[in-house]
């Protein structure tokens, strides 16, 4: 298993402070049920806490042309019709998947594309899971063009506890779908947005994987590399 850079800092502290814990408690409680439940608990934590930030190594074969990529784990909160006010000033598709702390929070690039817009905005840190999250969270936006011409509009949005939303991907830079993309510390959620007439592979309830799952299909006809 690989950790996530973001993670790394994090995941030894959490080593060192549990380790010392159970030598304490080992040391003043021997041979004691506390000693053995303080052990049960600090295994099932570290477990937990590696789990969030490991970096799941699962790439594509070739770009994908054509293909939405899930951008990360979680599940299918969202599919739905919107007007997307803040960019394109149209009705799109919007597809939602929130992280909880079970998934791993890396992200991904959900198309091959250069990078024609990132933005960060300030806002509130309602539960990831609300529907109001997508407009009224602190976010991060990013919008692809595709090299056939369609744009992606990928929301990184905070959550009630995630405080920090990390991107990697700059403006003016071109990327392959499964590109790493950022990083969003804690219980999350990620918003794509794609043209009406996008073919959407996925359902209401569905757990996805990033680099594993395709959300949609594009409405082109350049398709490559996808038996």
């Amino acid at each position: 298993m690989f950790i996530h850079k973001e993670g790394r800092k994090a995941v030894l502290i959490t080593f060192i402070v549990l380790l010392l814990l159970n030598a304490l408690t080992g040391c003043l409680l021997p041979n004691n049920i506390v000693d053995v439940i303080v052990l049960a608990v600090s295994v099932i934590l570290f477990v937990l806490m590696l789990n969030f930030y490991k970096k799941p190594k699962r790439v594509y074969d070739g770009d994908l042309l054509g293909y939405v990529n899930a951008p990360t784990d979680g599940k299918i909160v969202a599919i739905e019709k919107t007007f997307e006010k803040d960019f394109f000033k149209e009705d799109r598709i919007q597809i939602s998947i929130f992280m909880s702390f079970f998934n791993a929070h890396s992200n991904w690039v959900p198309v091959t594309g250069k990078v024609t817009h990132y933005s960060h905005q300030k806002g509130n840190f309602f539960a990831a899971y609300l529907p109001k999250s997508s407009h009224e969270n602190e976010r991060s936006n990013i919008i692809i063009e595709t090299p056939d011409g369609e744009k992606v509009l990928t929301r990184q949005i905070a959550g009630a506890v995630a405080r920090r939303i990390v991107t990697y991907v700059k403006e003016g830079e071109s990327y392959h779908i499964g590109d790493p993309l950022g990083f969003i510390k804690l219980g999350s959620r990620m918003d794509i947005f794609l043209p009406l007439d996008s073919e959407i592979l996925v359902q209401m309830g569905d757990e996805v994987r990033s680099n594993e799952t395709l959300l949609a299909r594009l409405p082109q006809k350049a398709i490559h590399n996808y038996p």
